[in-house]
């Protein structure tokens, strides 16, 4: 009897092991394999829930690995498996195509060692004319979803990924976005480079085209991208070029996409292009105001962080209307809400560009966007409403600084900076400062927004506004040397300035130093009352102004005057009544008194009523019908001249004390406590103020 050796026990083993090997090999390239193909179909189909069919021929050959595998692994035979006319099913209720995904042809190469570590790995999967539909309704559910089995005890890998001519549909009833996309094989293109730094950038072979409809508008595109996708490397890039129009919404990107198997990083020069950046929720679900026509393009680096993504959006250049915009802005994954953090900058904004983000947009530009007018004919404060309900989508915190802010027919603002904050619902301007006609503007806005109706807050002061900077077209004020200060405080709830000011609570004040008014002066500040006062008074002359003070008590949105006294070199002006923030509307009484005994035309107490839109200035009938029916008694009764007795004004008002209304008018003021909000508006600080004044040196 022969003694076994453990060289022969070896040798057997391995004979054993090779034979196996053999039999597995003839047996697989003898088999009919589509014998198998009814219970591959089931079990998949089971598994999945949904029909999966190989309705063609399924076929499985046998090669070596590729020369570029790392050692001797390229040199372990792998199975290919052929299958010809491949199908899933998409759910009962999916309309984007009946198959989920088919094909006229997938060829995947599977590397056998380590299937006995329970992982599969397809070193190579072709697809020939595939052609996916996708669908997501509009509750969240989506088509793509298979059935939960649970955690398997496999693990797939794909190595390398190649496609052929094929098509795309994606339907998003969520976003009224259905959009079809047709990819064709090209010839590749040279290698563009690679601003990371990483593994060489792969050449373009497929193209692509876009079609179909974001909200009834149609969507039209194309792109380019990488024939062969490799998911082996963590360096790997694959680059896309792409360019769409959604609507009124264009985009563009070119760059690449790192580790595409995982997808770990994004790396794009990204340009978008619409008629609102509002128009972009829906599409990013990055909440952004109202605004005119915009055009950006900036890096967009994208970064996957667990199974979130970081993004940000690196040295972007645009324009908002006739505005230009830059920066950089991050947007932040976490929870309970992502955070969008940044810095942007302007050399030049226009208000009018800003009037759709602060609701103050004319009914003319919003058709012009392609929305509905809001803005009533006879209302001057503006109605359109603040969407609260997306104030919840993010926290923001943004800080803005400005160089100049143009205003139509106005003087500009300079050096704006405003840090904007948004947590929880509560939006905050603070602050929101700037200077203008060679003074400050101080203010801090809170709107808070986290239940049905805002309740908003808004404290303003302006110091050492220059009255003739206020007015820098009319060469006779270069000499005026006065200056203008105010102070506002106020709380009101609405989800519109004008019902936020129609439910207002504090106080307005403001006064002004020596200086020049005219009648020209005030129409051209678009200033209808004060200019229909100013005429009645004192014509069409320029009048030195010594001082004026003026302040206010507001109470549920009626601002009754608690101090207005106007002092010039000829009258002392006092006015009382009240203006209503809520009906827009005047009734005031405006008492000039002349300094002096002089001929007047029937200067008499004036009234101040009407709207906003329409202001009615005109004599009082009471005292004007007693200096008219004594003036018509004494011309019949005496003699002509004795008629203008009544018309002589001999009540000689005295000049008024300006440094002690100034100071007075000037005096520190509380709001009062406020039945609207539980939470009255304080004044602007001076050091606050003083602040403002060295960030802005």
């Amino acid at each position: 009897m022969t003694r076994s050796t453990p060289l022969n026990i070896l040798g057997w083993s391995l004979a054993a092991l090779l034979a196996l090997i053999a039999i597995v090999a003839i047996f697989v390239l003898t088999f009919d394999w589509n014998r198998a193909r009814p219970y591959i179909n089931e079990k998949v189909s089971e598994s999945t829930g949904r029909s999966f069919v190989i309705g063609g021929d399924l076929q499985v050959t046998w090669k070596q690995g590729l020369k570029t595998e790392p050692g001797w692994r390229r040199y372990v035979p792998r199975p290919v498996i052929s299958a010809h006319d491949v199908r899933m099913s998409n759910p009962d209720w999916a309309t984007a195509g009946p198959q989920l995904a088919s094909a006229k042809r997938i060829d995947l190469a599977i590397h056998p060692l380590p299937l006995l570590q329970h992982r599969v790995v397809l070193t190579d999967l072709a697809l020939d004319a595939p052609n996916i539909a996708l669908q997501r309704r509009a509750d969240g559910s989506n088509s793509w979803t298979l059935k939960d089995n649970g955690p398997s005890a496999w693990d797939v890998e794909i190595q390398r990924m190649a496609f052929g001519d094929g098509a795309i549909r994606y339907l998003d009833e969520g976003i009224a976005l259905d959009v079809q996309a047709k990819v064709s094989s090209t010839a590749p293109d040279a290698t563009p480079g690679d601003a990371s730094g990483n593994a060489p950038v792969q050449k373009y072979g497929i193209a692509f085209t876009l079609g179909g409809s974001y909200r009834k508008a149609p969507v039209t595109g194309g792109g380019k991208a990488g024939a062969v996708l490799s998911l082996t490397d963590n360096n790997t890039v694959y680059p896309v070029q792409a360019h769409a129009v959604l609507g009124k919404n264009k985009a563009s990107i070119d760059g690449t996409l790192t580790d595409p198997r995982s997808l770990s990083g994004i790396d794009l020069q990204l340009s978008l292009a619409g008629a609102s950046m509002a128009d972009l929720y829906p599409l990013t679900g990055l909440l952004l105001p109202e605004t005119p026509d915009y055009a950006t393009k900036g890096r967009l680096l994208g970064k996957k962080d667990g199974a979130s993504w970081n993004w940000t959006y690196q040295n972007f250049k645009g324009t908002v209307g006739q505005s230009d915009l830059a920066g950089t802005l991050q947007y932040l994954s976490r929870q309970p809400r992502p955070l969008l953090r940044g810095e942007v900058t302007s050399q030049q904004l226009r208000l009018e560009d800003l009037g759709p983000t602060i609701g103050a947009d004319s009914n003319a530009r919003k058709q012009a966007r392609g929305k509905a007018p809001v803005q009533p004919d006879n209302k001057a404060l503006p109605v359109e409403q603040f969407n609260t309900a997306k104030w919840d989508a993010l926290d923001a915190d943004v800080k803005f600084t400005g160089k100049k802010l143009v205003r139509t027919h106005d003087i500009p603002l300079n050096d704006i900076v405003a840090n904007i904050h948004m947590k929880d619902k509560v939006l905050s301007l603070t602050p929101l400062n700037f200077g203008m006609a060679g003074g400050d503007i101080t203010s801090n806005i809170t709107l808070d927004g986290r239940q049905k109706t805002i309740a908003a807050q808004a404290k303003v002061a302006a110091r050492h506004l220059k009255i003739r900077e206020l007015f820098p077209k009319l060469q006779s004020m270069q000499a005026s040397f006065g200056e203008v200060y105010g102070d506002a405080a106020l709380t009101g709830h609405g989800n519109s300035i004008s019902a936020m000011l129609a439910s207002a609570n504090g106080e307005l004040a403001a006064t002004v130093s020596e200086g020049s008014v005219s009648q020209f002066m005030l129409e051209l500040a678009g200033l209808n009352l004060a200019n229909a006062v100013f005429v009645k008074i004192f014509g069409d002359k320029q009048v030195h102004l010594n001082c004026l003070a003026s302040d206010f008590a507001v109470t549920n949105g009626q601002a009754d005057v608690r101090r207005f006294v106007l002092d010039t070199d000829t009258a002392v002006v006092n006015i009382t009544g009240n203006v209503n923030l809520a009906t827009e509307t005047l009734d005031l009484d405006v008492r000039p008194r002349t300094k002096g005994a002089r001929i007047i035309t029937l200067r008499t107490p004036l009234y101040a009523k009407g709207t906003f839109k329409n202001p009615d200035v005109g004599p009082q009938k009471g005292p004007l019908a007693l200096k008219a029916g004594a003036a018509v008694a004494l011309a019949t009764a005496v003699t002509p001249l004795a008629a203008l007795l009544p018309l002589i004004n001999v009540d000689k008002a005295p000049d008024t004390d300006c440094a002690a209304v100034m100071a007075q008018a000037n005096a520190t003021r509380k709001a009062p406590a406020s039945p609207a909000t539980n939470a009255p508006a304080k004044k602007v600080s001076e050091a606050e103020i003083k602040k403002a004044q060295q960030e802005k040196k």
